[in-house]
């Protein structure tokens, strides 16, 4: 076996890993169809409403943020503004790149969604032990 083999171990941990990434999605799309939004939908609200530093983000940023094509994430904006959960202003520093900035009806959505998938989440710091997360419980 070389230096750089994984061991059961490394199998079994990865596939642990996976498997609670998984219920973790699993149970955050069943709270998202409770509340009529797709997961993609409440990712691209989520993202908007945690955004570092300000309250909006370009589509490059969502796009990104989503691991998503910008055309995509583009059809995916023109959703949500028709959902009324969004809405695109033109930049204030560059009229060429629209900002998205979330509506009051994507706050409420995007706040209560979030709030439901705090459970899940104490689950998963428990487990993982992750760094520079604070005390959920």
């Amino acid at each position: 076996m070389s230096d750089d083999a994984l061991s059961k171990q490394d199998f079994e941990r990865l596939s642990h890993f996976r498997y609670r990434l998984r219920c973790f999605l699993r149970a955050s799309e069943d709270i998202c169809q409770r509340h009529g939004l797709t997961a993609l939908q409440y990712q691209l609200l989520l993202h908007l409403k945690g955004f570092a530093e300000r309250e909006w983000a370009t589509v490059g940023e969502l796009a990104e943020r989503l691991q998503a094509k910008h055309h995509g994430t583009v059809m995916l904006v023109d959703r949500c503004a028709q959902l009324g959960l969004v809405e695109r202003r033109p930049g204030r520093h560059d009229r060429r790149r629209s900002e998205v900035h979330l509506l009051p009806k994507g706050e409420r959505l995007v706040e209560a969604v979030a709030g439901l998938h705090q459970p899940e989440l104490r689950h998963l710091q428990e487990e993982f032990q992750l760094p520079g997360w604070p005390d959920l419980s």
